[in-house]
């Protein structure tokens, strides 16, 4: 048996053990060393301790755990419930006031953190309660608070992002230049959508009673602007830092998490339980992001050492298949491993295969990435995994899964609509980075 076909047979049982309820990083590791003594013999083992060494050590990635821990700060200092208020307050009286400022809140709370699962959390804890008291349709809430939640894989600072710029060859500052007109798209995307669902029917959105509305201009000026502007000023401090070039990712990172950590201390929320609870919760995700990302790279390199990427390139050059179905192909097949896999598993191994075409194609790998991270953000919506409708549930048990899972099933179609849009308008991606940085 060739090299190359060992490595068919490597990614066949990956799936294999993985479906059957295997650990996926430990499964990457132990099926990386087996494969990889059978192919290139004592030399795997030098091959896992350089990856893991290397990986380790790049320093992009230390914006994965700074990132995370600015989220977590920001998300103590209750800064994302005062501006849901606010919006609540102002809109109150129109029908479907609470899905725009849902939408609204998510799309900031996204910018302010890279991790869905928290973004989910969050606007569960602030809108779902809310949203029943009023009377609000379960399936129509559910999708708002689902779809919103996973901006925060999107908008930057996205951890995926930051994890795809260097496994694609990719400035992670052109990423989110490329990823925030996409983001914006989304949002009204899922703005344009329910509020049309209402005006259809408007009991799927009832107005607010006046009672809860009744507070004086200066309260709901003085709720906005706490709510909003301190954000708002670190996001754009932060990510603007990066975007220009002024600083790295790393860097930007850093000024985020003292920025998160002025922001709370003014609305007095800093103390020790929030800093340790902060920096538990940030260990926790980022290391789960790093063991992955370590043993997918790990795996990835025996992957590439047996030749399969380069089998795999040449046989569809042979085939001469059009650019058009290859992209629509790998988009699709990582939509559908998004299902039981992570996405740092498909970021690092999956897409790796397809690299030499790509480049042989010469697809521009900026917009490719955005494509890929919108594909891949449908699949927190998609069942029977929708890892966003578990978090939903745990905040709101009382809500029924089947209609938790109906209400997103709309919301998934409005974001493969956002990658047929982005595939046919590719500047709507391209043209941030490129005025920027200049055209590739």
């Amino acid at each position: 048996m060739s090299l190359g076909i060992l490595g068919l047979v490597l990614l066949g049982l990956l799936f294999v053990v993985i479906l059957g309820g295997f650990p996926i990083s430990f499964t990457l590791f132990f099926l990386g060393m087996v494969f990889g003594y059978f192919g290139l013999g004592s030399r795997v083992f030098y091959l896992m301790t350089y990856q893991v060494f290397s990986t380790m050590m790049d320093t992009v990635l230390a914006a994965v755990a700074m990132f995370t821990f600015m989220g977590y700060v920001l998300e103590s200092a209750g800064l994302m419930k005062r501006l849901f208020h606010a919006v609540q307050l102002l809109c109150g009286r129109m029908h479907g006031s609470l899905f725009l400022a849902t939408i609204f809140t998510a799309a900031l709370f996204a910018a302010a953190t890279g991790i869905v699962g928290a973004s989910v959390t969050i606007m569960a804890l602030m809108a779902a309660p809310v949203m029943a008291r009023a009377h609000y349709d379960t399936k129509l809430c559910a999708g708002t608070i689902c779809a919103g939640g996973t901006l925060g894989i999107l908008i930057p600072p996205s951890v995926m992002l930051v994890v795809m710029g260097p496994v694609l060859q990719v400035s992670v500052a052109r990423l989110y230049a490329g990823a925030l007109l996409p983001g914006i798209l989304l949002a009204t995307l899922y703005v344009g959508y329910t509020l049309v669902r209402v005006w259809i029917n408007p009991k799927l959105g009832p107005p607010l009673p006046d009672d809860e509305l009744d507070v004086s201009k200066w309260v709901l000026l003085r709720e906005f602007t706490l709510g909003l502007v301190p954000p708002a000023a670190l996001i754009l401090v932060t990510l603007g830092a990066i975007v220009s070039g002024w600083a790295t990712p790393t860097e930007g990172a850093a000024l985020g998490c003292a920025g998160a950590l002025i922001v709370t201390a003014a609305h007095g929320r800093l103390n020790w339980q929030v800093i340790k609870n902060s920096t538990f919760r940030t260990a926790e995700t980022a290391s789960m992001v790093m063991i992955l990302l370590v043993a997918s790279t790990f795996m990835g390199s025996v992957f590439s050492a047996l030749g399969t990427p380069a089998l795999i390139a040449d046989t569809l050059l042979s085939w001469n298949v059009p650019p058009a179905l290859l992209i629509i192909s790998i988009l699709a097949v990582c939509f559908v491993l998004g299902w039981p896999l992570e996405w740092v598993p498909i970021v690092v191994i999956i897409v790796p295969i397809f690299m030499p075409i790509l480049t042989a194609m010469k697809v521009d790998m900026v917009w490719f990435s955005i494509l890929l991270a919108v594909t891949l953000q449908t699949c927190w919506l998609s069942p029977p995994v929708a890892l966003s409708a578990y978090y939903l549930k745990g905040v709101m048990p009382k809500w029924d899964l089947l209609d938790i899972y109906k209400g997103m099933m709309p919301f998934m179609g409005l974001q493969w609509l956002a990658v047929l849009i982005l595939y046919f308008f590719p500047e709507i991606i391209l043209a941030l980075p490129n005025m920027m940085f200049g055209a590739r």
